[in-house]
Parts: structure tokens; sequence; C-alpha cells
């Protein structure tokens, strides 16, 4: 016979689990949400493969252009106009929609959905893949995460990548596509890329992805933190609960943990001019405020004619972010060269990818890793 206070701890205890473990169902204004992914930018042409019927539209009043069968052929510009092979459609504008969603190649490379081609203010193409949100995140999970990781850490990767996807969605809508194909967004290589176990980890988290207060999260993430993440208002303009950072007790076997790099004193000067700088010899380096995760804000460029003062998170994209792999660091300057002695790969918001894998390795479930990485979240599924 179960005792009242017993009866009351697993009532308690099953509450506790369909609040924190299950998911939330709301609705969501379409079927299928689609991403729009610029893959290539600013090129003069492109090479274009459609296996099977395809149409090609005017996106903006969606007329019908063409509808034919086995396109293979050259996208070029010419007076800010749209070359298809020796068709001048005389648009800045032209969508490319396959019958077979899979049946398409850009470059060689397999993509689902659709391709839009638009004609920059310079003239030159940007190419965007009009993709359905699924299928979009199983053409990016094999590239951020290793495909032979714990499902549960693949499982934690799909639900940030689809909350991220989702959030870079409305914060862009206004502008020709909601996200790049690389690290500056999230590395997307098509349905060349997928891979089994991967696309496993997308069907078993369909739909779900990571609120805040009723809200999505911009669910960023990086490979290492190196023992503590940083807090988002310091990198972006973000200031909410969930990122403001936490200790990671979880990463310190991560081959990124640690990290080494030299560099002269002439390389950083040339690479800094190169981004706009107008730096002349450099006599010394200092920092000027680190925060309280221990990463570097802000430093001093010192030259014999002034002090220079540059965010240390632009310094790492000038100097190349996989050699300088993050802002916490030391340094020393050794005769001419910088000797760097860090921590971590990454801009250090979010969930540590490491961190994830190791935690799935000890047993940790996906829910219970990104509780972990992202405190105070739901986890809330679309219903499509």
């Amino acid at each position: 016979m179960v005792s009242t206070l017993n009866l009351k701890k697993v009532i308690l205890s099953v509450v506790f689990i369909i609040i924190f473990y299950s998911p939330i169902f709301f609705s969501y204004a379409e079927s299928y949400p689609l991403i729009r992914v610029a893959i290539i930018q600013d090129i003069t042409s492109v090479t274009i493969k459609v296996k099977g019927f395809y149409e090609i539209k005017d996106p903006k009043t969606d007329r019908l252009l063409i509808r034919d069968r086995d396109l293979k052929t050259t996208a070029l510009t010419d007076k800010k106009r749209i070359l298809l092979g020796n068709i001048n459609f005389n648009l800045e504008r032209l969508l490319i929609k396959p019958d077979d969603k899979e049946a398409i190649f850009i470059n060689g490379r397999n993509f689902r959905g659709s391709i839009e081609l638009i004609i920059n203010h310079y003239g030159r193409l940007l190419v965007v893949n009009h993709i359905e949100l699924e299928d979009y995140i199983k053409g990016i999970l094999y590239h951020e995460v290793s495909h032979y990781w714990p499902q549960e850490a693949l499982k934690a990767q799909a639900i940030a990548c689809r909350s991220f996807a989702l959030y870079k969605r409305e914060e862009n809508k206004l502008q020709d596509f909601d996200v790049t194909c690389d690290v500056y967004s999230q590395i997307y290589g098509g349905r060349t890329s997928e891979r089994l176990r991967t696309n496993r980890a997308v069907e078993e988290t369909k739909g779900m992805v990571l609120t805040y207060n009723g809200r999505l999260l911009p669910a960023y993430y990086h490979a290492t933190c190196g023992g503590k993440t940083e807090d988002a208002s310091l990198v972006w303009n973000i200031d909410i609960f969930p990122l403001k950072g936490i200790n990671c007790n979880f990463c310190k076997e991560s081959p990124h943990f640690k990290w080494h790099a030299v560099l002269s004193l002439n390389e950083i000067r040339k690479k800094l001019n190169q981004a706009g700088y107008n730096i002349k010899e450099i006599v010394d380096i200092s920092v000027l405020q680190r925060s309280s995760s221990g990463r570097i804000n802000n430093l001093a460029i010192l030259t014999k004619e002034e002090k220079k003062e540059i965010l240390a998170k632009d310094l790492r994209i000038i100097l190349g972010p996989d050699i300088i792999k993050s802002t916490n660091f030391n340094f020393k300057i050794i005769n001419r060269d910088v000797v760097f002695e860090g921590r971590g790969w990454g801009h250090g918001v979010g969930m540590c990818q490491w961190g994830a894998y190791f935690m799935a390795k000890q047993g940790y479930s996906f829910l219970e890793i990104l509780r972990y990485y992202y405190p105070g979240t739901d986890v809330q599924t679309i219903r499509f």
C-alpha cells in the first residue's frame, strides 16, 4: 500500500516529467516552413543541372516562364539581367523549381528544394536554396558535428540548429535570404552532406525547438567553451538568461580545449591593414578588458605614433578563426613574434558541442544536455 507522502512524491515526479520532458505542441502558420539559404554569393556564373521536369518562374509575380525537363546550363549575368545559356529572361530574379525536390545540382552539388537566382547591387549573382526546414537541418548536421557521435548529442544539436534557423528566418524575413551556408550562420552542404545517423537524429526530433518565455531561442553553439560559456550580450545584442553563460565541466577532454599559435607582428599588421585598419609598425599589444568567462573583450594595438583599440572578436576574425580559435587567450611577444596560448574554439555562446558529446557519452539525454547549456528553456514541438 502506498502512503500519502509517497503518493504525493509519485504525483510530483510525474508532473516534473510532463513539464520538462514532454514537448509542448503549438501551431505554426505554415505547413512546412521554408528556409532560404545563400549557398553562393557574388559570382558571375554558376552551373545548374535538373533531372526530370522543372519550372522556371518569376518569383515576384509567380508567373510561369518555362516548363521543361532535364536542364543543364550555365547561369550568367548581363547588364543586371539573368541569362540561362543563351536565353535572356530580362529579369533580376528567377526561381527554378524541379518536380522532384531532390533533382537539382548547383556546381555539381546536390540540393533539395528549389533555387532562386538573384542579381545583387553589383550586378553579380546570388544563389539561394529554398528548402523545407527539416531537409535543411539534415544538410547541416553532418558539418556541425560528427555523424559518429552519440545519438543524444546529435539530437541535441539538431534541436539547436532548428531553433537557430527559425530564429534567423524571422529576423531576416525582409532580406533576400535567412541564413548563409558558412560558419557565420550554419555550415550547410545540401543533400550531398546528409548521413544516415544525422538524418535519423533530425527525424527523431522533428519539429522540436528551444523556446524561452514562449519565444524562439537564438540557440547559438560552438565547438568547445574551454570551461565556461560566454555571455551573449558581450558578443551580440542579445541579453537573455539562457545565454548568460555557465560553468562547463564536460569539455576538458576536447581536442580543442587548449590551443597554441604563433604569428609575427608583421603578419598581424598586414592582416589588420587588409581589413581596413591603417596600422604602422606594431610596438606592443595589451589587453584592456576581459569578461567574467576569461575571454578578452578588447585590446590595444600600440605603434610608435598611436594606440588603437580593437575588439578581440574582430581581431580573431581578421587573424583567422581557425588560427586564433577563441578570444580566451594569453600571449607573449618574443622578439617580433606573438605566441598565443588559448582555450576553446568558437565564440563560446550557448551549447558547447564537445561538452554535449561527453555528456552523451556519460548517459545524459538530449533534453538534459539542452537544459544544461540553455538554462530556463523549454523544448516545444512545431506541429506541421
